[in-house]
Order: structure tokens, then sequence, then C-alpha cells
């Protein structure tokens, strides 16, 4: 018999490993699904010449999906076949990718915009003429009519970027079983002791997805396109361009591929488990900390938990499940802690998923940064951070075997850590780039004009050009001008990359005498200042980037143990929609719009329509963004502030009322004691919970 029972509990705890194994695997798939989307944005903006808050509006599609189905999968999904529903999950989701990667094969080669008519000549030994040239181009500063442009558009494929808008969407949906099932079943099976340290291997495990993520989203940025497609000695940009579009399709179907992979060990795993050090199944108890703590902190009664532990054993109709969905959703919310809880992380993810769809850009725009080598730097310096904060909250919870008010003491301190770095980071500031008619005056001053009318000038204005066209060009006098033609630029040498323009007489106009009359293609590179500068701010964001992180587990277990056990996965199902439907969807769109109004230049669609941004005033760009962010966290600490009293006194006085009872109960027998004064301290929570 205790052979059987040793074979018995090896096979269990075999099982617990391969989903643990499981889940980890499939956390990192879907962070590295999820990684690799916010770091191919600047190239999707690019692609489908999109604005800002319409590229968040497709970034929240993801959770616009989660919101669809989330709080049914969370309910429902509980009493079904938990690492089934996880298996489909992850095939939606590999859809969903190889969706967002299809637009590249019917939408036609990339024709990014230029003021070079002979750009695809690359073998030519004809000079181009900008300046005389290009007499013809001020017929492209008319706005063509309605018709003309529709049929315009249509040829382009245009609306192309809705195809990524429904594959991110099903991505959403996919993703939707993994967390709320995923945590629930491990913790169900799993010692109540080990599940902080499973939860801090598996966040561990996913945030390496995140950092592959980015590598590869920087890796690809740097290739072109169409790459296979075109000669890439016709191309005359780089990848530093701000026109540059980088290979995004293909990491979707890398990434897709992944979680494809990813679903495969859970078509082969139970629907139940017996509890992790259990002979017999004598607890069925789900709870997180010790029986005790949490039956005292809890605000409910326990015979609901008693009464739905007889309810499991018998068959449930779809129809019960449903009648008891709502009683049970107000059961959730009359615990105010975590009600609280929720409104604390919808404002700190609001900051978070704001900062971090649009971090890329501001790297780029504030730093002078490529958007390939801003990717690169989140993902081989922030992740790893993130990472190794993420284990110190795990390894301190279990090292010194914190309650939830040594929880909430490390949750709060690391999250007003993170807000003091973000401080600092709001105040480091490089000059914008100086650009001719825009950022600067043509003869050198300083001056910022939204209107596109100051990138004409006297050394300009008898060549006909077109104020649409954004084709830098940087002169020898360290200034960048819109294109050769609004350089006064007369002839041209060389093809390709390679092409140089001489006699731009503009760059005769500037205050400091210029040596030479050249300029070459692409922007100017910043000043040597802004890079020191740019050095200190990683420093910062690392450093905040693991402070933050060790209060992430920390935080995630004082929710846990706040729930009624039988109330965790639909609690962590409403956790979810409620944070990513309000803090998910929303901040890329309105971060978005508000980044747009710093626009200084915005390109021009094939059609002659607005395009995505090509510059932006920098200052106007950090005030709004990192104002915006600092606001949100402010917010944050100060609700986490109140929460951290509210938790304190609560288990206060529920420890000095069970002091008074066991001190009454003495000579009545410990066991029977214990359970009374536990039934009896959580009725009266409850009492006082609905009256909150």
């Amino acid at each position: 018999m205790s052979v059987e029972s040793k074979k018995t509990r090896e096979a269990c705890c075999s099982k617990l490993k391969l989903f643990l194994a499981s889940l980890a695997f499939v956390y990192f798939a879907k962070a590295f699904g999820g990684a690799y989307m916010k770091s191919s944005i600047t190239q999707i903006e690019r692609r489908f010449d999109i604005p800002s808050s319409l590229i968040g509006v497709i970034d929240g599609s993801f959770e616009m999906g989660n919101l669809l189905v989330i709080a049914f999968v969370s309910y429902f999904g509980a009493k079904l076949h938990r690492p089934r529903l996880i298996g489909i999950g992850c095939l939606i989701m590999a859809a969903g990718s190889y969706l967002i990667a299809l637009p590249h094969f019917f939408q036609g080669l990339y024709k990014y915009e230029t003021s070079m008519s002979h750009n695809t000549q690359a073998n030519s030994s004809e000079s181009v003429l900008p300046c005389l040239s290009n007499q013809s181009l001020i017929e492209a500063d008319k706005t063509p009519d309605l018709e003309t442009q529709t049929a315009c558009e249509k040829a382009a494929g245009s609306s192309m970027w809705i195809y990524v808008f429904l594959g991110n969407m099903l991505r959403g949906i996919g993703e939707t079983p993994i967390m709320p099932l995923g945590v629930s079943y491990l913790d169900d099976f799993s010692r109540e002791e080990n599940t902080p340290f499973y939860l801090a291997c598996i966040h561990t495990t996913g945030i390496l997805g995140p950092m592959f993520g980015f590598m590869l989203g920087s890796f690809l940025a740097k290739i072109y396109v169409d790459i296979g497609f075109v000669d890439l000695d016709t191309v005359t940009i780089t990848h530093k361009d701000s026109r540059w579009v980088g290979a995004w399709w293909l990491g979707f179907i890398a990434t897709g591929t992944v979680v494809l992979l990813s679903s495969i060990p859970f078509w082969f795993l139970p629907k139940s488990l017996p509890k992790q050090g259990e002979e017999e199944k004598q607890s069925k108890s789900t709870e997180l900390a010790v029986v005790t703590e949490q039956e005292n902190f809890l605000p409910e009664e326990t015979q609901d938990h008693e009464e739905t532990e007889k309810e499991k054993e018998k068959p449930v109709t779809f129809q019960q499940l449903a009648k008891d969905f709502i009683p049970s959703l107000k059961r959730l919310f009359r615990n105010s802690i975590f009600s609280m809880m929720i409104l604390t992380y919808l404002v700190s993810v609001n900051g978070f998923i704001g900062m971090i769809t649009f971090k890329p850009k501001y790297m780029e725009q504030i730093y002078g940064q490529s958007a390939s080598k801003a990717i690169f730097l989140i993902g081989i310096l922030n992740l790893p951070a993130v990472a190794l904060g993420i284990i110190t909250g795990g390894f301190v919870l279990k090292r010194f075997k914190l309650g939830i008010v040594g929880a909430a003491t490390v949750s709060i301190t690391a999250s007003i850590g993170a807000f003091c770095m973000l401080l600092i980071q709001a105040f480091i500031q490089c000059e914008n780039a100086e650009v001719a008619g825009l950022t600067i005056s043509y003869q050198g001053a300083p001056q910022l004009s939204y209107n596109p009318q100051t990138l004409l000038s006297q050394c300009n204005m008898g060549c006909s050009c077109s104020m649409k066209h954004w084709d830098p060009v940087c002169a020898y006098n360290g200034m960048t001008y819109a294109s050769p033609c609004l350089a006064g630029c007369q002839t041209s040498t060389g093809s390709g990359r390679e092409m140089v323009f001489h006699n731009c007489t503009c760059i005769g106009e500037t205050m400091i005498p210029a040596a030479n009359m050249s300029a070459v293609l692409g922007q100017c590179p910043r000043q040597s200042d802004c890079d020191r500068k740019f050095k200190l701010y990683m420093a910062l964001s690392v450093l905040g980037s693991f402070i933050s992180a060790c209060g992430g587990t920390p935080g995630y277990i004082v929710l846990l143990r706040s729930i009624q056990p039988d109330l965790k996965s639909l609690a962590l199902g409403m956790q979810t929609l409620i944070v990513r439907t309000l803090g998910g969807i929303p901040p890329p769109i309105y971060f978005g719009a508000l980044i747009d109004r710093t626009c200084l230049k915005w390109g021009t669609k094939q059609c002659g329509g607005r395009g995505a941004c090509r510059i932006y005033d920098a200052n106007a760009f950090r005030i709004t963004f990192m104002g915006l962010i600092t606001g949100l966290y402010l917010l944050a600490n100060l609700m986490w502030g109140g929460l951290y009293m509210k938790i304190v006194k609560r288990q206060k006085k529920l420890a000095l009322r069970t002091q008074a009872k066991e001190a009454g109960q003495e000579g009545n027998g410990v066991g029977n004691g214990h359970a009374n004064i536990n039934i009896a301290t959580n009725k009266e929570e409850g009492d006082k919970e609905s009256t909150i």
C-alpha cells in the first residue's frame, strides 16, 4: 500500500511540475509575442502611415480581445478542463500572430516619401538637380479631391492596418485563459508555502520573453521591410531615418510559431490533481497563506466556503453556474481591500502601459537614438532588471516569511522608490534637433514653428519646393534641412545612399560662415552632450525598473490573500478584466493623441494625406509624456498609502479580537475554540464589510 501511495505521489508531483514548466513556457511565449508587438509599434506606424493615436487603438485591441471573454473564461473555466482551455487559447494566439503578418503579402512594396525623382536609378550617371528639377513639385502641395484620394488609398492598401487590429484582438482572446486558470490550477494543487516561489519562477521565466521579443524587434528593425524583393542599393534611407521600415512581419511569424509549440503539453494534462504533499484528500483548501492568517483576514463567512465545497462534489449544470455568477460578484466586490487594490493597479497600469508603448519613440525623439537601438537597450537592460526585481521580491517573501502586512510594506516601498527614479528622469533633456525652418531659423537663430510656411526662405524661394516632403539632408555646418530642395542645393553627385548635394544656397545664409556648401542624405547627429544625458537617463530607467519589479510579487500575494478561496479564479479574472479594459485600452490612445499634438513635421502619404510624424518638438514631447506618467504614478502611490493603512488597521483589530476570544475559550478545547473563533471573526468582518 505504501509503495502504491508513493508512486501516486510521485506521479502527482511530476504532473504538477510538468504543468509548472508548461505554464512557464506559455508565459515566455505570450510575453515574447507581446513584447515584439510593442517593439514593432514604430515600424507598423510608418508602414501604414498612421498617427500615434491610431497606433494606440491597434495596440489596445489586445485588451479589447481580453474584454470579450475574460469574465466567462475566469468563472466558467474554473469548473471546466483548465489545461485544455489554456491549450485552445494558445492556438487562437498563434492564429492572431499569423493574421497580423498577412498584410505584408498583399500590400505591395513600401514606397517611402522622397523628393528625389531618380531615387530608383541607383546606377544612373545622370545628376539629380534638386532645386531646378522640382518645378512641378509645387503641385504636390495641393490637396487632391476626395474621389481621387479614396481611389488612391484603395489602390495603396492603406486600410490594411485593420488586419493588424483584428490579429492583435485574436491574440488578446487567446491569452485570456492563461493567467487566471493557470495560476488558480497551480495554487489549488501545490503546497501553500510553495506558491509564492512557483509564481516567482513563472514570472521570471516569463520576463525572458520580453527580452527575446525586444531583441528580435531590434534585429528586424535594421532589416529593410521588402528584403528579398528589392535591390537594397536603390534604397536611399538607412535604419536611422524616420521613414525607414524594418521587416516587422517576420517577427509575427516567429512569435506565432513559438506560441503554437507552447500549446502542446496542455493537451496531455489532467483536469485535476491531488494536493501536493497530501496522501489523502483531507484538505481541499486553496488558500495561499497559513490557514489561520487567511481565515482571520478574510471578511467573508467560512460557511460560504464549506457550502461551496459540498456543492463541488455534486454535478453542476451551466444554468446553476450562471445563476450563481451575480451573487459571487457581489461577494467579491463587498471586499473593500480587493476593490481598492483593483483601483490602485488600474492607475499604475495606465502609467506603465503608456510608458512602455511609446518609450522607444521617446528615446528616438528626445535623445536621437535609432528605433533599433532604443528597442535593443530596453530588451538588454530594462528587462533583465525587471527579472532580477521579481526574483528579489519573491525571495524576500519566502526568506522572511512575510504576512500580508509585510508583503504590502515591500510593495508600497518599491512603488515609492520607482516613482522617485521616474521624477528625476523627467528633468533630463536634450535640445531639439536643429532643423532649418522648424526648430531653428535658416540664419541659425533659435526658433520653434508648427507652421509649414516657415520652411520657405529667401534662399530657396526660387526652387518651387514642396513643403510636404520629408527627405532630410545634413549640411557640413551641422544643420538639417527638410529636403535638398529646401536647402537650395543646385547639383548632386553619387547615387543611392552615397548621394552628395552641392552648391546649397541656404547653407551660406547661416550666421556662422560655412566652409563647405555641400550636404549629405540623412538627419544630422545630436550633440555629444546628449549622449552623456542619455546614459544617465538609461541608468535611472534600469534602476527604476528593478525597484518597481521588487514590489510585483508581494503586491500579487496581497491580492491573493485578500480573497475567499472559492472566489480566487473569479477574482483574478475580474482583476484582469478591469485592469486590462480600463488600464490597457485607453492609455495608448490618449498618450498617442497627446504626443501627436507635439509633432512639428508630418509625413505625406502617397495619396497626399497626412501620414506618420517625422519629427517632434522634443521639449513638448518630454513634458507631455513624462508629466502624464509621473502624475499617474503619484496618484497610484497615494492610493497605495490609503490601502496600506486599511490593511494594517484591519489586521490589528483582528489580532486583538482573536486574542480576546481565545482567552475566553481557554477551558473549552483548543481545536473547537479555533474553529469557533474563525467563524465568528469572519462573520463579524463580513457584516462590517457590507457597510463599507
